[in-house]
């Protein structure tokens, strides 16, 4: 069982190590916080909730989306923001919550574990957004009569298990590569998706926008044709978005700078059909850019400073990395980059930081060479660097 992620990230440092991923800083452009919300049986449980939101008092039209799970201990699972989405409907007005269900992450209680049975799984997951939606409607900063519900992967299934009910204030709901794949033995999972979808197609209540890519990783067109066909067939409303290939794969198209381009068009003729604002409203700043030098160009891997042979050819690698992505070096000869996803510089340098007795700088940003330094490279590059290792 396995959610990919739309982010990567390698490191190398003096001696073996593979540097993890780092809670990210709150992003005050779009007043992020973080809040608990009361869950599960009698509500003892709380859910880590990311908050985005506009200036303002509000009340604001409401999107939740809701996550996919990574391979591993969900407990291990970082919070998730989906910080580009939630950007792009905080410039419409709209609060944004993310919550983290029971047993992710910072969340507490235990996770809910159905093993095969995939139209069960979505029914206890949902129960989580039902419950994120109902403490929303209570809140003086949302409106509750204009929310929309979204989710990716695992929260995909969740988000359409939750459609088997008419929930106030929900107006419809987005799927993005909804569903939940389990290699265990004897499970055949497309299968079991194809019934759930058409379990949830039989009580449908609100209608819903889904968007599969062709590269999709997990769930080829063949299978989304299959799980869509139940769903309309069983009485659902749902239309289908098949659109092409998206980077190395769909899956995690949502969470990448660049899923705008895809999703939003569909998206906004979705939420004017069901009533929900689709105008830019509100000014959101630029996220920080790291200024472009002269020093080298970005594939002169031998300018490089600090690297030893290994080095090298991690940069070589790193150049045939998707964009955003960022490269960071110390002089001890550690480093680390990565990719796609949440802030790359920050993830980079704080990586890098963490298997280095010195301080790390950014050397390349996406396509360009961001180094200062250059009394400092130009002694490292005549000495070839420091340091040998490897991942």
């Amino acid at each position: 069982m396995r959610l990919l992620s739309a982010a990567a990230l390698t490191g190398l440092t003096l001696l073996p190590s593979i540097a993890v991923e780092q809670e990210l800083p709150l992003d005050f452009r779009l007043n992020e916080t973080v809040i608990a919300i009361p869950a599960g049986p009698g509500k003892q449980s709380d859910l880590q909730t990311t908050l985005f939101r506009p200036n303002g008092a509000g009340p604001f039209p409401l999107l939740i989306i809701n996550h996919g799970k990574e391979s591993g201990e969900p407990r291990k699972q970082q919070r998730e923001r989906f910080i580009f989405m939630a950007t792009a409907f905080v410039k419409r007005g709209y609060a944004v919550l993310v919550p983290m269900r029971r047993g992710f992450a910072g969340s507490t209680g235990s996770y809910a574990d159905h093993g095969c049975d995939m139209t069960a799984n979505g029914y206890a997951q949902a129960s989580d957004v039902r419950d994120t939606v109902d403490f929303a409607r209570r809140q003086h900063w949302a409106d509750p009569e204009r929310i929309v519900v979204a989710g990716q992967s695992y929260g995909g299934l969740a988000t359409i298990a939750l459609g088997t009910r008419a929930v106030p204030g929900v107006r419809g709901l987005i799927n993005f590569a909804g569903g939940l794949r389990d290699d265990g033995e004897r499970c055949d999972w497309r299968a079991q998706l194809v019934h759930a979808f058409a379990d949830y197609g039989a009580a449908n209540k609100i209608p819903s926008l889904w968007m599969y890519g062709v590269n999709d990783s997990l769930f080829g067109p063949e299978l989304v044709a299959r799980m869509h066909s139940a769903f309309e067939r069983a009485g659902g409303s749902a239309r289908l978005v098949a659109f092409g290939a998206f980077k190395r794969d769909a899956h995690g198209m949502i969470a990448s700078r660049d899923g705008e381009r895809v999703w939003w068009r569909d998206t906004e003729r979705f939420l004017q059909q069901i009533g929900m604002p689709t105008r830019e409203i509100v000014a959101v700043a630029e996220p920080p850019s790291v200024p472009r030098t002269d020093f080298a160009r970005v594939d002169d891997i031998a300018a490089v400073p600090y690297l030893s042979e290994n080095g090298r050819a991690a940069y070589r690698e790193y150049l045939n990395k998707l964009t955003p992505r960022a490269f960071a070096v110390s002089p001890s000869g550690a480093w680390c980059w990565a990719e796609e996803g949440e802030d790359p510089h920050a993830r980079a340098l704080a990586a890098c930081a963490r298997t280095s007795g010195e301080p790390c700088q950014l050397y390349s940003v996406d396509d360009y060479v961001v180094w200062k330094d250059k009394l400092l490279t130009a002694s490292a590059s005549a000495s070839g660097g420091a340091g040998t290792g490897s991942l």
